[in-house]
């Protein structure tokens, strides 16, 4: 089977882009189940119920989500979604839930979302948090997005869950990293997928403000970029009755 998961949709234009591509990168690559972070899909941060469903339309079967995803209160009952996920690790107290099963017929894929700590707000462990969910899962197929910032955190995660999960995926920092791999013969492994939005950017935002921000340390709001988009995610291959992958290819669409 095959799984695509694309990197974090940044604004309207990167949910328009989307809904333009996807369909055609699902026909030619035979992809059977799409998973997307949608945690910056709203303009300005966050994801609405718009740009939630702008995400289904194009094609997705379960959004994830990340340190953004309450950045919207009042569209935070879109985590009542069973396929909208956030990050596992916000605890039992917050709003949705950070994993989901989905009943593909032939098999069950398990897609579970949790945040990294280094660099960013202090959450549960995810380390144990995983393992829990771990637990709780009977499919082999298990597919993770850490959302996390340091390099080291998203390696550590991919070799400690290793042979125990299908796939760790790193999103957050959006841009697509060299290192796509299966570690220990059986776990894909990437630490970031990228992101989808306009590439002229920064990080999807427009240059100057962005800039400005850095240069002169104001509190400048950094808009959405204008000007012509990419895709880009990771397809994994794997077998659905251990949960191996056999093969991850990451994608641009420029």
């Amino acid at each position: 089977m095959k799984l695509l998961f694309i990197g974090d949709v940044v604004g309207e234009v990167g949910c328009l882009f989307l809904q333009k591509q996807l369909p055609k990168i699902k026909r030619q690559y035979e992809i059977d189940v799409t998973v997307v972070n949608g945690e910056n899909s709203a303009n300005g941060n966050g994801i609405t119920r718009h740009s939630a469903n702008q995400i289904f339309h194009a094609g997705a079967d379960v959004i994830t989500t990340g340190n953004h995803a309450f950045q919207r209160k009042t569209d935070l009952k879109i985590f009542e979604d069973d396929c909208i996920i956030r990050p596992a690790n916000y605890g039992e107290a917050c709003i949705g839930k950070g994993y989901t099963v989905l009943d593909m017929g032939s098999c069950q894929i398990a897609v579970i979302n949790v945040q990294g700590l280094l660099y960013m707000q202090t959450l549960e462990n995810p380390f144990h948090t995983v393992d829990n969910i771990l637990k709780e899962i009977e499919t082999p197929c298990i597919f993770v997005d850490f959302h996390a910032e340091a390099t080291s955190e998203k390696k550590g995660m991919g070799f400690y869950l290793a042979k125990r999960v299908t796939a760790v995926m790193g999103t957050h920092t959006h841009v697509q990293t060299a290192d796509a791999c299966i570690l220990e013969g059986h776990t894909g492994y990437i630490t970031d997928v990228g992101m989808t939005g306009v590439e002229d950017s920064i990080l999807g935002s427009s240059k100057v403000p962005a800039l400005d921000r850095m240069r002169l340390h104001l509190p400048v709001r950094c808009p959405e970029a204008e000007g012509d988009c990419f895709l880009n995610g990771v397809i994994v291959e794997f077998e659905k009755k251990c949960g191996k992958c056999t093969k991850i290819t990451p994608v641009i669409i420029r």
